[in-house]
């Protein structure tokens, strides 16, 4: 499998109910906005934030199956994007947890950034993410 020299990922989590029953969603395109791969979770019942983590998980973990060297997040959770650059402490003892996996994922690629985007920016990984809170896979 080629290289990709960058991958953009959109990823998403929702919880019905928070806790309720979750899902993850994440798409990951080229540089040039072709989608690359796409794909969604059903979690079990957990918050919102945690399924919000897993989603990224689960995104940056199909980047370094991609092999990209760059991968640029998006993601419509503030509080996730302040937690990884550092601008919030992660105090919830589940995402206490996730937060080091993430830091673990990122050390394989040249770099990584995490973006905070609107909600209607992220409406495909929603999507995908809803649907799996149902049960439902992509």
């Amino acid at each position: 499998m080629k290289e990709l020299d960058e991958v953009i990922l959109y990823s998403d989590g929702a919880s019905s109910g928070n806790p309720g029953k979750a899902g993850a969603g994440w798409l990951i395109y080229d540089k040039q906005g072709n989608l690359i791969k796409k794909g969604n979770e059903f979690l079990g019942i957990t918050t919102n934030n945690v399924a919000e983590y897993v989603a990224l998980i689960y995104g940056l973990e199909e980047a370094l199956v991609l092999r990209a060297k760059k991968v640029i997040c998006f993601l419509d959770s503030e509080l996730l994007v302040r937690q990884l650059m550092g601008d919030y402490k992660v105090r919830n003892n589940i995402l206490k947890l996730l937060y080091p996996q993430v830091n673990h994922l990122k050390s394989f690629f040249e770099k990584v950034s995490f973006n905070h985007i609107q909600r209607l920016e992220n409406r495909e990984a929603d999507k995908l993410a809803k649907k799996a809170a149902k049960g439902k896979r992509e």
